[in-house]
């Protein structure tokens, strides 16, 4: 079992040139450890980038990572909110069992526990040299410290430099370009394709940080609202039309990113020796999604492009979680795990698509915004989500940016009592347990956890739910017998 081989056989092994994962021609390069670059954009749906299926949105570079890299048709966020998702991204464990519970900036303002191991400071300590520019939204920066900080990145700011791609490359070129012995990890954020601050903008579609004046070094691709897909979940509106084709443009913007910080990588000389990671934090910024624990807030993109080529144009079934990428990467970088994670390494899935035992993810969402409070948990597994609904009795609480956006405001307007395939007041109150099979209803509609015909399904998967928050120390496991 891969789980069983140490670390750092594994990094000579796996990361740059055992003829078993890289070929025999990479095998002199096998005592070097690989570079590590993660790009992570914000509220980006999988399904909204052309390597997984969209005829519409143009990402060309990421479409081109893929075809050079293993893209994972199920990778997970553990939860939909920035911050939580971020924190969980880097650190390997659950947000509830980091303190990250919700939204870092402003009155929220929460913060990861002060002695949680993050990737940067892992690497760091094992030899690396890191960077971040972009977007950061996590806390406190003494947990996720970089050698160098190339940008604050202000979150959600039309004139933050993380809407700015290009900019951002440029920034990361000296640190990338340096001469050293040290292998780098360079953690590249972008804000797109988040909504536009302000959200409150009346009846008009959020700009999700296009500009009329446009980026430097972008050239802006636009989308016709009349020729947008409209994903199942949302009601196909003008409003919501107008929405989607200004995400389509935040996305483009930020492919041409990827596609200059790929050049750059290969300008010096780094890309054969460089893991590159493209995925996003949750998905999309409308009401159903983003904030949920249904598939369109956390099914995320995730493409790895591996050293040398390994694996390209291959795709996974291998259900993952997010939480599961600081393990895999200091398992690629021969770092030892350290204190205990949450997450697994998926080495196995590296070597082996096909790898078996990659069944089932598992969702956790306390908060997004501080006055927003909604605990949830959830297992998924390839037919069956449960949705454990802790405080069934609370409304469900809007972030501020759904609720502001013309495609909600515009429907509660017209007094329509559903929003795509779910009424309103079934988004708005929800039952404690939410069941649904998945292979009948992908949306997430018929709730059949009253239905004694699946009872034996809702105790299974209330039984591996619980042995999931025991064994993550989830503070919100006492609420099962104490509600």
């Amino acid at each position: 079992m891969i789980a069983k081989v140490p670390a750092r056989a594994l990094f000579a092994a796996l990361c740059l040139g055992a003829a078993l994962v890289f070929g025999a021609d990479a095998r002199a390069q096998s005592a070097t450890r690989p570079n590590i670059v993660m790009i992570v954009s914000d509220d980006h749906g999988r399904d909204d980038i052309g390597a997984y299926g969209s005829r519409t949105v143009r990402t060309p570079h990421i479409d081109a990572l893929a075809r050079e890299g293993l893209r994972f048709d199920n990778a997970f966020a553990a939860t939909s909110s920035c911050s939580p998702s971020r924190a969980t991204i880097l650190t390997g464990r659950m947000n509830h069992n980091t303190g990250m519970y919700g939204l870092e900036h402003e009155e929220s303002h929460f913060s990861t526990f002060d002695d949680v191991q993050s990737l940067p400071v892992r690497l760091k300590t094992a030899g690396y040299r890191t960077a971040r520019v972009g977007k950061f939204h996590v806390a406190p920066q003494a947990v996720f410290a970089f050698d160098e900080v190339l940008s604050q990145g202000q979150a959600n700011q039309t004139v933050s430099l993380a809407r700015s791609p290009a900019q951002m490359v440029e920034k990361a070129q000296a640190f990338v370009s340096e001469r050293s012995n040290a292998p780098f990890f360079l953690y590249f954020a972008t804000d797109d394709p988040h909504r536009a601050f302000p959200f409150s903008i009346g009846d008009q579609p959020n700009s999700f940080g296009n500009r009329a004046d446009g980026y430097p070094g972008v050239t802006e691709q636009t989308y016709d609202p009349s020729k947008v897909s409209v994903p199942a979940f949302l009601p196909d509106t003008p409003a919501v039309r107008d929405e989607l084709a200004q995400y389509y443009q935040s996305i483009s913007r930020l492919d041409q990113g990827v596609g200059r910080l790929v050049a750059l990588l290969k300008h010096t000389g780094h890309y054969d020796n460089t893991i590159i990671v493209y995925l996003t934090d949750n998905g999309i910024a409308f009401p159903g999604a983003k904030t949920t624990l249904y598939d369109p807030g956390v099914r995320a993109p995730l493409i790895m492009r591996l050293p040398h080529g390994a694996q390209a144009g291959r795709a996974t079934d291998a259900m993952v979680s997010l939480a599961d990428l600081t393990p895999t990467l200091l398992d690629l970088a021969g770092v030892a795990p350290g204190r205990a994670m949450d997450g697994r390494s998926f080495v196995s899935v590296l070597k082996d698509p096909a790898a078996p035992g990659w069944d089932e993810v598992f969702g956790s969402h306390t908060f997004h915004e501080v006055q927003m409070y909604y605990p949830m948990r959830s297992i998924r597994t390839r037919r069956w989500k449960l949705i454990y609904n802790i405080n069934p009795e609370l409304t469900f609480p809007f972030a501020e940016d759904l609720l502001y956006a013309s495609s909600w405001m515009q429907n509660t307007k017209s007094g329509a009592t559903s929003f795509g395939q779910r009424s309103v007041d079934a988004f708005l109150h929800r039952p404690r347990f939410e069941l649904y099979d998945l292979q009948s209803d992908p949306g997430e509609i018929r709730n059949l956890a009253d239905d004694p015909a699946h009872g034996a399904v809702l105790a299974d998967l209330i039984t591996r739910l619980k042995a999931f928050q025991t064994r993550t120390r989830d503070p919100w496991l006492r609420k099962w017998d104490f509600q």
